[in-house]
């Protein structure tokens, strides 16, 4: 089963704290609220170079303890990242040797990704290769279809996020995650999707994602109540 870091999410599914602001303060108070891993949002952190990127990353993790995921949003999957596709990757590339785990849109330029997806296995560091609509969720055939992609593009974990307009298209990506039988992340954005932050974890979703404050994401829940709900499930 795959980990990431020191945790294996073989165990009991991993709750990920977002940071994307006040990365010193936001860490701590996400290890103190319980969550289990850490997600820096490079596109919203807007470190002055990659050396102030370096340096942060490395007080955290040594402030912490938790594993790192890095990722560097595109805008297409909700991201905030302005520069190049080269420079986007490259950053990614320069915060390798510190994180535990790279998260790269399947959506990506392909060279690119490949080029980061073989150093990143090289390192011996976890991929998660992401999805998101934001508008929709797609038929389950087509979710099935997204996970096989990433998987085939590489991912150790592979991460699909959709926005529900019905419980119906909730309990499809329930399904759809219940049958994948692979390490996947799932989640059902906004309102109607709320439940499922809890609930996709059930069903075999090996990550969730949480909010210290204020939400990134359609629908968060704040890490202390991800973690009490998942504490009485797991």
């Amino acid at each position: 089963m795959v980990g990431i870091g020191s945790l294996d999410l073989g165990k009991r599914p991993g709750i990920v704290a977002v940071i994307s602001e006040e990365p010193m303060e936001s860490a701590r108070a996400a290890k103190w609220l319980g969550a289990d891993l850490l997600e820096l949002r490079l596109d919203m952190l807007e470190f002055g170079s990659p050396d102030e990127m370096k340096r942060t990353i490395e007080r955290i993790k040594s402030g912490t303890g938790l594993p790192c995921i890095a990722t560097n949003r595109l805008q297409t999957d909700g991201g905030k990242w302005q520069g190049s596709e080269e420079a986007r990757i490259e950053l990614l590339k320069q915060a390798l040797p510190l994180i535990d785990a790279v998260d790269i849109e399947l959506a990506a330029d392909k060279s690119h990704r490949d080029s980061l997806l073989q150093l990143t296995k090289t390192a011996g560091k976890t991929v998660i290769v992401s999805s998101h609509d934001f508008r929709s969720t797609p038929a389950v055939e087509d979710m099935r279809a997204i996970l096989d992609r990433s998987f085939e593009a590489g991912a150790d974990i592979a991460k699909l996020a959709v926005m529900p307009n019905s419980i119906q298209d909730a309990l499809d990506l329930l399904q759809v995650t219940l049958d994948s039988g692979r390490p996947v992340c799932t989640i059902a954005m906004g309102d109607i999707g709320r439940h499922t932050r809890i609930a996709a974890p059930c069903y075999g979703s090996v990550l969730t994602y949480g909010s210290i404050g204020k939400p990134i994401a359609p629908g968060q829940i704040q890490i202390h109540q991800l973690k009490s709900a998942l504490e009485m499930l797991f």
